[in-house]
């Protein structure tokens, strides 16, 4: 896998998967977070979520893509960034994410080769195969590097997920815009 981050180096079969996506669901654990789980003294779970991803959700529902986040773990942290960033579908304890992902783009009245997937392990590798863009982040485990169509740079929880919507961006010709309004929508 060729991983690039750099517009105008994208590879030409990533970019024209990515020019259709109107889709694109994420795991959370190792791709929005660094994968670490961290419990309180309480019980209570917490997270680290990259703020450059989070603006990337935001510029994609912004120009049109749908977004979901799909996790396999209940997690009432996953529910809070969700509401927090607009997204539309967010499941957490789904541990059927392909299934999940298919009813997402069924509701929506499209083909899942306009659907992406961004995950980074075994839970996560049928999805990535039943998607018309399978995207890692660069820690993913092997087996998940040996399926994604396209590999970020940066690591789950780094701004990843960033890279994955600014790929989308810049194949689905949105970028100039974003860049001539020069703020946060």
């Amino acid at each position: 896998m060729t991983a690039v981050a750099c517009p105008g180096t994208y590879p030409a079969d990533v970019l024209q998967r990515a020019a259709g996506i109107r889709l694109i669901g994420f795991d959370v654990d190792g791709t929005l977070t660094d994968g670490h789980l961290i419990y309180g003294t309480d019980g209570h779970e917490a997270k680290s979520f990259h703020v450059q991803d989070g603006l990337g959700l935001v510029l994609l529902r912004h120009a049109g893509i749908a977004t979901a986040l799909v996790t396999a773990r209940n997690s009432t942290v996953v529910e809070q960034r969700g509401r927090e960033l607009q997204i539309p579908h967010v499941h957490v304890g789904e541990r059927g994410k392909l299934a999940c992902i298919q009813k997402i783009a069924a509701g929506m009245g499209i083909g899942m080769e306009a659907v992406a997937f961004m995950g980074d392990d075994l839970p996560d590798l049928a999805t990535l195969r039943g998607v018309g863009l399978a995207i890692a982040p660069a820690d993913a485990h092997a087996w998940v590097l040996d399926e994604a169509h396209w590999v970020t740079l940066r690591t789950g929880g780094t701004g990843a997920a960033r890279e994955a919507c600014d790929l989308l961006l810049y194949a689905q010709g949105k970028v100039d815009a974003i860049l001539a309004h020069g703020e946060h929508p």
